[in-house]
């Protein structure tokens, strides 16, 4: 309850703000607004030069033929274990 009371308090401040100083809030924001879109394309271009790097590691022959030679012995390796678990289930509801 505390939080919407100084949300709506913050709220109408806000709005009284900016109706009593419309002038200088355009002005800021117009200042503000070239330097947020340069950082915001900065983080765009970082993420997306990231991801392509990693794009790049993933394409290299070498890596991909040992990964899927490795899972087919952890595939083959997971299902014995869980036969193994299918005889000792079954053999304690015997008992």
């Amino acid at each position: 309850m505390k939080t919407l009371i100084g949300g709506a308090i913050a709220f109408i401040l806000g709005v009284i703000g900016i109706v009593a100083w419309w002038k200088p809030f355009f002005t800021v924001l117009a200042g503000s607004l070239p330097v947020m879109f340069l950082l915001g394309g900065a983080l765009a271009i970082y993420l997306g030069f990231d991801e392509l790097k990693d794009t790049w590691k993933k394409e290299e022959p070498g890596e991909e033929t040992g990964a899927d030679d490795s899972s087919e012995e952890d595939v083959e390796k997971y299902k014995k274990e869980i036969d193994e678990l299918k005889e000792e289930i079954e053999d304690l509801k015997k008992e």
